[in-house]
Formats: C-alpha cells, sequence, structure tokens
C-alpha cells in the first residue's frame, strides 16, 4: 500500500518537475549532481518522481541515492525510505547499510527490531555480505531494545566475517554490552583492545579513549560511581566527553561537591569546557550556592562564545536564583532570544524561592501572553510562591485551574505544595483533610509538610498522630523523630523527649547535623554547630562575641525556646551563640570588606532565634546578609527580612 502510495505520489509530481530546472538538471548524466539544492521533502519527491519518469530510478546507484536522502538527510521520511528499499530489485551493500541504520536510530520504538529483521534477511538473502558499516547499526539497534543475547549472535557474526579488530565495530560491540547492562562482556572487549596502549598513533589512542569513555558509562548507568572513577582517575588520556560524562554523573546523582571539584579539576588540564559541561556543572554549582564559580561559568560562555540558548539560560537562571542573585537571574532571563517553558519555569521557581511572590504571579502572566503553555512544574512553581507569601486563595485558585482549566493530573508534588501552603496559614484541619482525600497514596513527604506545620502551629494532638503514620512510612527517617521531640520539647515535657530519644537510639537513628556554608575567594568554608576546627577558629569565636555583646546593646534578648536541651537558661543561650549560620555570618565579618554582602547556604530551616539574631546584625553591621535554607531565602538588610517573618 506503502508502495503504491509512493508511486502516485512521485508520478504527480513529474508534470512540476519539468519546470523545475533549479531542482534538477536534465542534460546531467549522474544522479548524484541532481541533489545538493534539495531544501525540503517536495523537492526530493519532485527529483525522484524524475527518477522514475527517466528511468534512472532503475540504476542501483541513483536508488541508493534517492534512498539515503529519504533515510538520512534532514528530509527523512522513514515510511517512504522502507517504500524506495523495497522497491530495488537487487540492493547494494550500501542500501542495506543505508535502511538498517535509519530504522536503527529512529526514534520510533517499532523500527529498531525491525532493523534487526532486515539484518537477518540480507544475511538470508548471502546475495550480499555485511561490512564494517552494517555492524555498528545493528549493534545500535540491538542496544535500543537491550537484547543482549541477540547482540551475542551479532558479535559471533562480527567475528565470523573477520571485523572484530576493526576500531568502530569493537567500539560499538563495547557499547552495546554497556547498554545491555553486561559489564563483564564489556569488559573483556574493553580489556582486549586497551591492552598494549603504550605504542599506538594517535587514531588508535582516540579510539582507545572512546572504549574508556563508554565502560566509565557502563559503570555510571549502573550505579558503581566508584569504580567509574576508578577507571576514570586510570584514563591514560581524556577527552572532554570524558569529564562530562563523570561531571553529569555526579550532578544527577546528588553527589554535587564531586561534581564540583570534577569540574574544578579540569579547568587545571589541559581540557576546555565545552557547551555540555556548562550545562552538567551548572546544577551542582547552584545546589551549593557557588556564586562566584556560577559567575566564572557565564564569563567562561561568553568569553569563548559559547551560545546561551534556552537549556544554557535556563540552568543560568537557576543558578542565579538559587545562589541567591535574583536580579541577576532576571537579567539573564529578559536577555534570552529565546524563552520556552522550562525557562518560565526557572524564573518563576527562583522568585518563589525569594519570596517574591507577587513577581512569581506577574511572570506567569506574561508567559500566558507570550503564548507558552504551563506544565505541571509551572504550578509547583506557582504554588510554591503562594506558600511563601501566605496567599492561600491564589494557591487555590492556581491549584483548581491546573485541573479544571488546563487539565494536568496533580503530583505528589502539588499536593505537597498545598498542605505547606495551608500548614504555614494555620489549616491545618485542612490540610489533613487534602491529604486523606488524595487520589494517590501520600508519601513521608506530605506528612513531613503536615509535622512541620503542627510544630510551627503548636499542635501537639494533631503532631503526634501524623509522627505516627510517618515513623510507619519511614521508621529509620530521622525527621519525625527529631519533629516530634521537639515538639515536646517545647512544651517543657522531657520525659517524652527522654523516650523519644531513647527510641531512637535503640533504632539507631541519628539526627542529620545543622550545616552552613560560605563561599569567598572560590573556596567553600562548612561549618557546624558548635565548629572549632576552622583555622580562623579563634578569630571567629572573637567575632561571635563581639556580635553576641552588640546585640545585647540592641536590646537582643536570646530566644531559648529554639533550645530543645533539658539544660540551665546559660547553657541555652550559649548554644544559641554556636548554631552553624551565626558561625558562618561571623566568618564573612572578618573576611569580607566593611558593607560587603554575604551569602549564606544552610542544610535545616532557620531557627527563629537565628532569624532574629541576624536581622539585628545585618543592621549593626550595614551589610546585606542572604541566607538560604532548606526551604527558601532570606535576604536580612537594614534590621529587616524579605520574608517578614512569614517562613
Amino acid at each position: 500500500m506503502v508502495d503504491i502510495k509512493l508511486e502516485i505520489n512521485c508520478l504527480f509530481l513529474i508534470g512540476q518537475t519539468m519546470n523545475s530546472s533549479n531542482i534538477y538538471n536534465p542534460t546531467t548524466r549522474h544522479p548524484s549532481s541532481q541533489f545538493p539544492q534539495i531544501k525540503t521533502l517536495k523537492d526530493l519527491q519532485q527529483v525522484h518522481a524524475h527518477f522514475i519518469k527517466t528511468r534512472q530510478i532503475h540504476d542501483p546507484l541513483a536508488a541508493a541515492e534517492i534512498l539515503r536522502f529519504y533515510a538520512l538527510s534532514n528530509h527523512r521520511n522513514i515510511e517512504y525510505a522502507r517504500a524506495v528499499f523495497n522497491q530495488i530489485q537487487t540492493p547494494n551493500c550500501f542500501s542495506w547499510n543505508t535502511i538498517v541504520r535509519a530504522l536503527a536510530e529512529s526514534s520510533v520504538s517499532e523500527h529498531p527490531p525491525e532493523a534487526l529483521f532486515l539484518f537477518y534477511r540480507m544475511i538470508c538473502d548471502g546475495l550480499v555480505a555485511p561490512n564494517k558499516f552494517t555492524f555498528p547499526s545493528v549493534l545500535k539497534a540491538c542496544s535500543r531494545i537491550g537484547n543482549a543475547q541477540v547482540g551475542r549472535r551479532v558479535h559471533g557474526m562480527v567475528v565470523k566475517f573477520g571485523l572484530d579488530d576493526d576500531e568502530f565495530v569493537v567500539s560499538s560491540l563495547v557499547r552495546m554490552y554497556v547498554m545491555c547492562g553486561v559489564m563483564e562482556d564489556a569488559h573483556s572487549l574493553f580489556s582486549r583492545s586497551v591492552a598494549d596502549c603504550g605504542d599506538l598513533n594517535e587514531k588508535k589512542q582516540e579510539g582507545n579513549v572512546v572504549l574508556w569513555n563508554l565502560i566509565v558509562d557502563g559503570h555510571v548507568r549502573l550505579g558503581e560511581f566508584g569504580a567509574a572513577r576508578e577507571l576514570f582517575d586510570k584514563m591514560p588520556q581524556r577527552s572532554v566527553v570524558s569529564w562530562n560524562a563523570m561531571i553529569s554523573a555526579y550532578a544527577q546523582n546528588g553527589f554535587v561537591r564531586e561534581a564540583v571539584e570534577m569540574f574544578r579539576d579540569m579547568q587545571i588540564g589541559d581540557v576546555c569546557p565545552n557547551y555540555v559541561t556548562l550545562v552538567s556543572a551548572l546544577p551542582a554549582i547552584a545546589r551549593l550556592g557557588l556564586l562566584e564559580l556560577g559567575k566564572w561559568v557565564h564569563l567562561y560562555a561568553g568569553k569563548h562564545k559559547i551560545g546561551i540558548d534556552d537549556v544554557l539560560g535556563s540552568a543560568l537562571v537557576d543558578m542565579y536564583s538559587k545562589c541567591g542573585d535574583i536580579e541577576k537571574a532576571l537579567l539573564v532571563f529578559e536577555q534570552l532570544p529565546k524563552k520556552n517553558v522550562i525557562t518560565w519555569n526557572a524564573i518563576i521557581s527562583g522568585l518563589a524561592m525569594h519570596g517574591r511572590g507577587k513577581d512569581a504571579l506577574d511572570y506567569f502572566s506574561k508567559m500566558e501572553r507570550a503564548g507558552v503553555v504551563p506544565s505541571d512544574v509551572t504550578y509547583i512553581g506557582l504554588l510554591s510562591a503562594c506558600s511563601h507569601g501566605g496567599m492561600v486563595e491564589q494557591g487555590r485558585s492556581f491549584f483548581n485551574h491546573m485541573i479544571n482549566v488546563v487539565g494536568l493530573e496533580p503530583r505528589i508534588e502539588h499536593y505537597g505544595c498545598m498542605v505547606d501552603l495551608l500548614g504555614r496559614a494555620g489549616l491545618l484541619e485542612e490540610a489533613e483533610e487534602l491529604i486523606l482525600n488524595m487520589p494517590i497514596q501520600p508519601d513521608d513527604v506530605i506528612w513531613k509538610a503536615l509535622l512541620g506545620a503542627c510544630k510551627v502551629q503548636g499542635n501537639i494532638e494533631m503532631g503526634e498522630r501524623v509522627a505516627k503514620i510517618l515513623m510507619d512510612l519511614a521508621p529509620h527517617d530521622s525527621g519525625s523523630y527529631v519533629a516530634l521531640s521537639n515538639m515536646y520539647a517545647s512544651l517543657g515535657n522531657w520525659e517524652a523527649v527522654s523516650n523519644v530519644r531513647l527510641l531512637m537510639k535503640d533504632m539507631d537513628i541519628r539526627k542529620d547535623p545543622g550545616g552552613s556554608w560560605i563561599e569567598l575567594d572560590g573556596v567553600l568554608h562548612e561549618f557546624l554547630v558548635e565548629d572549632q576546627s576552622h583555622s580562623r577558629a579563634e578569630e571567629i569565636h572573637s567575632m561571635l562575641e563581639e556580635i553576641s555583646n552588640e546585640l545585647r546593646l540592641e536590646g537582643y534578648k536570646p530566644n531559648t525556646t529554639q533550645v530543645l536541651l533539658n539544660v540551665a537558661e546559660e547553657e541555652k543561650q550559649s548554644a544559641l551563640h554556636y548554631h552553624s549560620e551565626k558561625i558562618a555570618v561571623a566568618f564573612g565579618l572578618i573576611s569580607t570588606a566593611p558593607q560587603s554582602p554575604l551569602r549564606i547556604v544552610k542544610n535545616l530551616r532557620i531557627c527563629e532565634d537565628c532569624h532574629s539574631s541576624i536581622k539585628l546584625i545585618s543592621k549593626i553591621y550595614k551589610r546585606k546578609i542572604i541566607v538560604r535554607d532548606r526551604k527558601r531565602f532570606h535576604h536580612f538588610e537594614h534590621g529587616l527580612c524579605s520574608c517578614m517573618d512569614y517562613w
């Protein structure tokens, strides 16, 4: 049926080709000279029609060229390519390779198996022997379907046809085994191929780099990061692909410090970062809040003429937002020549985490006016903005709009945002009812959001109930135990606190330590509670004492209700004195020029006492202090905070 349709389409265009001298030259004998000016599929069909009319289509070279254009060019159409191939009476090896490659590379799931079937036909016909260009496509088809058993049979044919020493074929074999998760066979081929790598020419060395990259990638795919790093460190030669593979693997799997360390090591070497490197490194830089390094990446892109498109632009907007410079994020966003839904999501989420809820909603309106269709991620940003700004009605409206107007199915993250929104506003019963009536099973993140709200609102009864649910859901997660213990401590119920902590001890559950860090001159300085390990510990201690004295002069009184220990008042005040974010602020004050801003990142939610203290510190020392905690940003300046004490 397809063949008939193709013939009709092409013959219909024959009349048009008679007046299309710009498409082909009738006086030219060689068919390949008629292709250079093809710009559209219609142009290609006109040339095809002319070949049918002039019977050039029976020339194997002409048919092969037509097939190649349909199968592999920018004007590709697999349906037509298949039809053309079926009309070739005796396909040569080039034609077989072309159709097999087209099907193997196709994004349609049914095509790779069809590529293997055609390869089987080619072998069974026996008229044309496969060559070194056939097997890479066949092995790619095996990789796409994840069938190592078929791959091994193809491997046997590679050996039979004497192509097991060809670099490209061997690379394709290793890639196939890696993609199918058969690392033992991949390692066997790899070891044999790189065994004699001491005396190789440049081309051979490049081939070996490819093999090293493949085997490293295989370990990454299996989550074996230690093995991947061990191999990477042993590589005799590394390409930019080698570095990108490790940076991306670390960043995407939560090893952000290792990703940044790898990125910095790359800069020391002789391999220059490229577009992929920057896109891979920026999320890790953002997670750690390394603004100076992020700025370097931005400058590097400009200096080396790496185009800032919507993908790299979104990564830069996200980086500046998460590193505390929302104004720079807005500037990058506005300068982007092209914006897609991911770019809009990045700026809306950035504004939300900085507490600029109204601005986030304004940008959503701009997004709609630009004709960009919002995604489910867009609504996570909007609901987060409403939550941080206490905009309950707007949050309810967006949630309903997403479901009833846009037709998006809420994910667990949307329900989490709604529970957070309602909980912050003190609407605990409504939040609990929402959880109980969810069409999907609530996870521990949802219940943690409600438990956190119970703690803030002081609802011990609901808090106990939610904590017990959490303990059943995630019995070894410290969060629920710590939150319940803290609620008991805030009420002075030390017996209940003791019982919870004994339970944690019996189950070997340990609380995540609070930590804060600050980047200065490209170096990350990290501090824990009561940390005295820093090389400038004595200076930091002296600065903390000075801060304490200045705070008292301002009338500050320590909020010891935040110290959830059954100790004397003086010890509670001392404990507050050495919270990690205060140590980071003290270090920043002694290490930077007067009136320069400080940017602190904290792994937990900032406590009320530290929040009150840093507000006053910003006034006393005339500093802008930006703190990113686990939930959001706080911009402290002139004794005030951007969150307006609602967080």
